[in-house]
């Protein structure tokens, strides 16, 4: 006679799980997961993005100067510097303000950022001796940090002791030195061609990336079909890059939007505040003239014409892809 012993397994109660059971089990929820490794990311942005963004709303509504307290004013910033302030906004389009400033100094900075960095992209695409070097080299000026490059600008572009100015003297073309961040009619323009200079390289490298995922079996069928170099151009390289185009349009005129450093550097918002832009007027009246909320007030004008292109750039990329 034999006798048969059963066991039984007995369930441990939640607390004498064994360690680490609950969070391999979160873990293995993809959902739960996904939030855990987002939340590092979404903490640095809270606090270096949505803070100062929500910090700066509240400066905007109060009347806050360095070293005494404003109280709440609502609009009566915003409406000061669309009606008195004609440094930020003069109606007499023929005078420079930082409203027109800032548009005209992105969108001729943008036309020729992407008209030169697709002639660039398209040559670095060609086979040819030295072309990786040439592509390290094109990098340079966007990879040098920017306050150090327009330094050098600065000096380049000197009226007494410029290298320009200096060559043309000494070659008989010119009698005068030629004030480039001086002169009213030069200062901006010059801006614009140093941050054409700076911004090239972003285009001509993105723009590369884009075009070297174009099949080359579509180049040899529509020279087979008669095409010529502009048709292969227009018909088949500029429609399958612009997805590519569009995007770091979208970078870079937020970039230019926004530029700080290059213009500070090179003519703080001078001659007679005729360079100010969006970002240097801001700081010029926030930090230097101590107007806190005069400042934010600038600064958060940028944030309605940057919201309203992002949306639009991103409903035509997602029009266009569907």
């Amino acid at each position: 006679m034999s006798t048969t012993t059963e066991s039984t397994t007995v369930a441990a109660p939640p607390s004498e799980q064994p360690r680490g059971g609950r969070l391999n089990g979160l873990l293995e929820r993809e959902g739960s997961l996904g939030y855990i490794l987002m939340a590092p990311a979404l903490l640095l942005l809270a606090i270096f993005m949505a803070y100062p963004f929500i910090l700066g709303i509240a400066f905007a509504l109060r009347s806050d100067k360095i070293g005494s307290p404003g109280e709440f004013v609502g609009l009566a910033n915003f409406a000061h510097l669309l009606s008195g302030d004609t440094i930020f906004l003069n109606l007499d389009l023929t005078k420079p303000s930082a409203v027109k400033n800032t548009f005209y100094y992105t969108l001729m900075a943008t036309i020729g950022k992407v008209f030169l960095g697709l002639v660039l992209a398209l040559l670095m695409n060609q086979s040819f001796r030295g072309r990786n070097l040439v592509r390290a080299a094109l990098l340079l000026p966007y990879i040098i940090p920017t306050a150090l490059s327009t330094l050098a600008w600065l000096w380049i572009l000197d009226s007494t002791y410029g290298i320009i100015s200096w060559s043309l003297k000494n070659a008989g073309l010119i009698k005068m030195n030629i004030p480039f961040l001086g002169d009213p009619g030069l200062a901006m323009n010059s801006l614009i061609n140093v941050n054409i200079w700076r911004g090239t390289p972003f285009y001509a490298i993105g723009l590369l990336a884009g075009l070297q995922t174009i099949p080359q079996e579509l180049y040899e069928a529509a020279a087979i079909d008669g095409a010529n170099a502009w048709y292969r151009f227009r018909n088949v390289t500029l429609p399958l890059i612009m997805p590519v185009l569009t995007i770091i349009v979208l970078f870079s005129i937020i970039q230019t939007f926004a530029d700080f450093q290059l213009i500070y550097v090179l003519t703080r918002g001078g001659p007679a505040n005729l360079t100010h832009v969006f970002a240097t007027y801001a700081y010029q009246i926030g930090m230097v003239a101590g107007e806190l909320s005069n400042g934010a007030a600038v600064s958060l004008f940028m944030f309605p014409f940057l919201l309203i292109f992002t949306i639009a750039v991103l409903w035509y990329q997602r029009r266009d892809t569907t």
